[in-house]
């Protein structure tokens, strides 16, 4: 490949502008279409969540679901609002979602997807120089015709050439620790707090109250190996299958300079070299992965009857192999809408340098007392 088959032309921009509006329906499942036993549980364990609500079927028949529930960042495995259509060649980088969830997600639900291109800003980065932001909105139906969620995701389109110039992250130096802090990092693991079946009213809830802060990491590539297991990808194919879809996206495989190699560009979330090539240390996070993390800081604190109606998450900073995240939250307001009992939270993810590498935000349904 050139310098140019790897930067962002006039050409491509006109090329992607006219999918603007234009709805997309898959060809094939993307991972997941049903929400299993199996496939819930996968999924849980893919971002360490240990909610019994998800995973313990005679503990979710005595909640007023009677049957088990999956948590709302599931539809990540469904199909993931994180993808840049258009451009190959051109690397991608999820750089936020806001979800929007009206149905609880059943055990023995079954889904499908539409994804709709409805924005492209043309800006300039620190990181990559000319750049692209891309907005779609991915909708989830179940079988019932009943729109469970929506998301609006913005992933930047930048060359990866001009991306490995930059260099804007080379100086980030890999996390050390000493045995004192992973005697620290495990006592977090311990005292994790799972709602669960007592009840968060929304009439105990006061503003500034923070929620009990949960802890991933040291980020591991065995951590997104579990993430894929749970949640899919939308590149990593075996063999024959491997083949056929980069045959069908010509030009979405990325080279590695120093062997030659052509691979998806997903291993840049797991080979040093290939996250070398875009400007960074390492190997990094998925960010449907950390978002999905934030979604169990918030699932933990409301408890078995609350209800996840919002959450978005900006991708702020990278969250490299050996980082430690720890997902925290406070209350910010409370009041009544309609019929529902509100809850509005900030929320970010932290690493072990003090930098917020996902600010956050979410609304939370809880039950009352007196409705």
């Amino acid at each position: 490949m050139t310098d140019e088959q790897n930067e962002i032309t006039e050409e491509m921009l006109a090329e992607l502008k006219k999918r603007l509006g234009v709805v997309w329906r898959p060809r094939q499942p993307y991972f997941n279409t049903e929400a299993g036993r199996d496939s819930i549980r996968h999924f849980c364990h893919g971002i360490g969540d240990t909610n019994p609500l998800f995973t313990d079927r005679e503990y979710a028949k005595k909640t007023k679901y009677g049957r088990l529930v999956a948590p709302p960042c599931f539809l990540y495995s469904v199909y993931w609002p994180a993808q840049g259509r258009g451009m190959p060649g051109i690397h991608a980088w999820h750089s936020g979602d806001d979800w929007e969830f009206y149905k609880p997600i059943l055990e023995g639900d079954e889904f499908t997807y539409t994804n709709t291109l409805v924005d492209v800003k043309e800006k300039e980065s620190k990181m990559a120089g000319k750049t692209l932001i891309q907005y779609h909105e991915i909708t989830y139906t179940n079988q019932r015709g009943e729109l469970v969620a929506k998301s609006l995701d913005w992933c930047v389109r930048a060359g990866r050439i001009s991306s490995g110039k930059k260099g804007k992250y080379k100086d980030i130096e890999k996390a050390t620790y000493t045995p004192e802090e992973m005697k620290k990092i495990f006592a977090d693991y311990d005292s994790e707090e799972i709602r669960g079946a007592a009840p968060r009213y929304w009439e105990d809830v006061n503003v500034g109250d923070e929620l009990a802060p949960i802890v991933k990491g040291p980020l591991s590539l065995r951590d997104m190996i579990a993430w894929l297991m749970g949640a899919g990808s939308p590149f990593m194919r075996a063999h024959a299958l491997a083949y056929t879809f980069l045959k069908r996206h010509p030009g979405v495989d990325m080279m590695d300079s120093k062997t030659s190699q052509l691979d998806v560009p997903e291993l840049v979330h797991m080979e040093e070299t290939r996250a070398q090539e875009i400007g960074l240390p390492g190997a990094y996070d998925y960010g449907c992965q950390r978002i999905s993390w934030l979604g169990n800081l918030l699932t933990n604190w409301m408890g078995d009857d609350g209800f996840l109606r919002r959450l978005r998450g900006e991708l702020r900073r990278f969250n490299v192999v050996g980082d430690t995240t720890r997902l925290k939250g406070k209350v910010t307001q409370k009041y009544v809408k309609e019929t529902e009992c509100l809850v509005d939270i900030e929320c970010w993810a932290e690493n072990q340098r003090g930098e917020i590498t996902l600010p956050g935000s979410a609304t939370v349904r809880l039950p009352s007392r007196g409705k």
